[in-house]
């Protein structure tokens, strides 16, 4: 009996496991594209996997006259004497990708229904009542958080984005340091039970310097959306010290984290498709790309503007 009970758990975790692998999508090997842009993947032994556009093109090398006549030599054993010359085994080779630069599959509905009704919005003065619960005083932010926030996934979850003709809107709060900005952006998000990102905006860097892309403000939402796009879609992007971003006086140094950011970040609070490393901070060869849509992304800048 106890044979049998350790064997049906020892099927239970393995059919757990691989419908755990099937929520992600299969990224080729040699372009580092998801199955959803690149097409159905040819699975090679070792775990890799890659498209059909790397397959053809790894073919057609091999046609070249050079390769092709290697290949039709009898005695393969004096290249493999030759010093600068070596052989690989693709069953030694594994995928080498993990989880967290994988992308979770897009679920497809069979029926247009809506993701959320209207009715599960909670009401303004239901969200000012939890906020209350967590956070005292800064009883005007947050009437303004609540109403601002219930009308943005109003917009949102009525599914006619396109048939409406109200624009995407933003935050802005303005308090000096210590006055409990995060705390009230954090509070909010776990009561909406919706993914969260917060970045520096100091720490934001034009492409080409030594830093943070713009690009990886979007990359910690969907990190922590658990790499599911239409999750991070919904979710809030908290950017902290906005005012610092500004021109700087002194024209003689390179503005690194000034104007050059700002209207960089332009593209992402005005909503438009981003393309965002997976499970990284910046876009290189060797991490996987995905779209993300910020439209229905809701940005809360912060910051102390002491000169005001």
């Amino acid at each position: 009996m106890d044979n049998q009970e350790d064997l049906k758990n020892k099927e239970n975790n393995e059919q757990a496991e691989n419908t755990d692998d099937n929520a992600y999508e299969k990224v080729c090997f040699m372009c580092r594209r998801t199955e959803s842009k690149a097409g159905k993947m040819i699975e090679l032994p070792g775990g890799m996997t890659i498209c059909p556009d790397c397959m053809q093109k790894s073919m057609d090398a091999m046609n070249r006259p050079e390769i092709r006549d290697m290949l039709n030599l009898q005695n393969m054993s004096n290249f493999q004497n030759m010093p600068n010359i070596s052989f690989i085994n693709l069953n030694d080779l594994q995928s080498g990708i993990p989880k967290q630069q994988q992308v979770k599959k897009k679920k497809q509905e069979t029926k247009p229904l809506k993701a959320f009704d209207i009715r599960q919005i909670p009401a303004p003065h239901k969200i000012k009542a939890s906020l209350d619960e967590y956070v005292v005083g800064q009883e005007h932010a947050k009437k303004v958080i609540s109403v601002a926030v219930y009308n943005h996934y109003k917009r949102v979850f009525t599914n006619t984005m396109d048939e409406i003709e109200i624009d995407k809107s933003n935050m802005l709060m303005i308090g000096p340091t210590g006055c409990g900005k995060t705390y009230l952006v954090k509070t909010l998000a776990r009561l909406l039970d919706v993914p969260l990102a917060i970045a520096d905006a100091t720490s934001l860097t034009e492409a080409g310097y030594i830093g943070d892309d713009i690009e990886s403000v979007i990359s910690k939402l969907l990190a922590a959306a658990d790499n599911d796009v239409e999750k991070a879609e919904r979710g809030i992007v908290f950017i902290d010290e906005i005012d610092k971003i500004a021109k700087k006086k002194n024209t003689n140094q390179r503005d690194v984290s000034g104007e050059s950011v700002q209207q960089g970040m332009l593209k992402l609070l005005e909503g438009s498709e981003v393309e965002v490393p997976v499970g990284a901070s910046s876009k290189n060869a060797m991490v996987p790309m995905t779209t993300v849509n910020t439209k229905n992304i809701l940005f809360i800048c912060g910051g102390a503007f002491l000169s005001i």
